[in-house]
């Protein structure tokens, strides 16, 4: 009998021991399955980056040369107004396309909106390059704006693709393409302008072509036919039936209301503050250029460095708190170097102001994403560039009015209006997901 039982209890073990190694190797083979789609999924995020830093790249080739082109079509006077005109004309059409192709994207993929976006882009900077009459070069920034769905479809691939834990990180890492696009950009320009004034915007056609060839050859859809919306109307082309339907949302609305201050009060340092050097300081191009190159570097930096090392040590509502005060403090230290004449002064202001932008936007963004359902995210993107392109029609003009009145109270205002985007945020993140999964998901039910 007790050689039975031992039997037994043998054979027992070893069946034990063998579901153990079943369950061990099942278990490695799916962490390897999860690894390895976490290496196509990273794979096409930086292809994502990789096409963000080709459109930097041509874009800041070519927008330091506008006034150059205008000046053969208009007199040297009124160059300025030519200028506002195509900035104003551009965004304009990206204020009313941006809904719709972000509501394209949510019924058609992304990889078909990125695709006629670039070749939009395309068409409009080869206007602008074989030129000829005024009215060709603002067709050509009519059509880039009217096909501008980039950014939009770009922030929903990757809403898309990643986890609410590691999305905020990819968005700072689009915004740091973006910077080291606008660094390297103009001396090309220079040089290429300097051949032929046609040639830098061929150029940047040709990136961006490269980029819409790289969206249709490695690219893969973000977006499954299961998660799509489920239809599209003639009312989907009406933009404000998009900003109703976002609005309807309580916490994308909630959110989007400190999302506009706060674009508002960087949108006057961005507009305002290479003539604030030139008329306060007196400074010159080469002082300019380097202090907007400090710039340039710091935006680098506290997206692709400083910010995925806060998120491993910080709450994403402490950094975004962080942003803010930053932002604002840069703010008031130029306010304060209008009374104290100091460089030092204004570049820490400068880093102050690019620090905050970059700790702030990415994770807005990452708020943004889940704030609506899957289905509603390339829609609610499109809104936000919207409101972004308002921003930058409504803000350079109020802001030159209060400029010329008083540049300190310009730079009070804007340190003022990005304080009230702290105060309604803590409102707005009430119902935000937690990204650790201790959140409830929003659903048409929060509308």
């Amino acid at each position: 009998m007790s050689w039975g039982i031992s039997n037994e209890i043998f054979k027992f073990r070893t069946r034990d021991a063998f579901l153990r190694v079943v369950l061990l190797i099942q278990q490695k083979q799916k962490e390897g399955l999860i690894k390895m789609r976490q290496m196509r999924s990273k794979k096409k995020l930086w292809i994502i980056v990789g096409i963000v830093l080709l459109n930097s790249i041509g874009m800041s080739i070519v927008l330091p040369l506008f006034p150059f082109v205008l000046g053969r079509y208009m007199a040297r006077e009124h160059v300025v107004v030519g200028m506002s005109a195509l900035i104003s004309v551009f965004a304009a059409c990206t204020f009313l396309a941006a809904p719709v192709f972000g509501a394209l994207s949510d019924r058609y993929g992304r990889k078909n909106v990125l695709i006629i976006s670039l070749l939009g882009s395309v068409i409009g900077y080869v206007l602008f390059g074989l030129g000829g009459a005024l009215w060709v070069l603002f067709l050509g920034r009519i059509i880039d704006g009217l096909t501008a769905g980039v950014i939009t479809a770009l922030f929903a691939y990757i809403s898309d693709s990643t986890e609410p834990e590691e999305r905020i990180k990819w968005y700072g890492y689009v915004g740091s393409a973006m910077g080291i696009g606008k660094l390297g950009g103009p001396a090309l320009g220079g040089l290429l302008g300097s051949r032929a004034p046609g040639l830098p915007f061929f150029f940047t056609a040709a990136l961006i072509l490269l980029s819409a060839l790289a969206v249709l050859f490695l690219l893969p859809e973000s977006l499954p036919p299961s998660k799509r919306a489920k239809h599209l109307t003639l009312q989907s082309l009406n933009t404000f039936s998009h900003y109703r339907e976002i609005f309807g949302y309580r916490q994308a609305k909630l959110l989007l209301i400190p999302g506009i201050l706060f674009f508002a009060g960087l949108g006057t340092f961005q507009f305002n503050f290479t003539v604030f050097l030139k008329d306060v300081y007196r400074w010159g191009p080469a002082f300019i250029g380097s202090i907007l190159t400090l710039a340039g570097v710091f935006e680098i930096l506290s997206r692709a460095v400083l910010l995925p090392r806060l998120l491993k040590i910080f709450k994403e509502k402490q950094i975004g708190i962080a942003g803010l005060a930053s932002l604002t403090s840069g703010l008031i230290l130029i306010l304060l170097s209008i009374f104290i004449s100091s460089a030092i002064i204004l570049s820490l202001a400068v880093v102050l102001i690019l620090t905050g932008e970059g700790l702030f936007d990415p994770i807005f963004n990452g708020w943004l994403s889940r704030s609506v359902e899957e289905s509603k995210l390339g829609q609610l993107q499109g809104v936000n560039q919207s409101l972004q392109s308002a921003n930058n029609m409504l803000v350079p003009l109020l802001g030159a009015a209060v400029y010329f009145y008083s540049p300190a109270i310009l730079y009070a205002a804007a340190a003022f209006v990005v304080v009230l985007a702290g105060l309604t945020l803590n409102r707005a993140l009430s119902g935000i997901d937690d990204p650790a999964g201790n959140g409830q998901s929003l659903s048409c039910a929060d509308k």
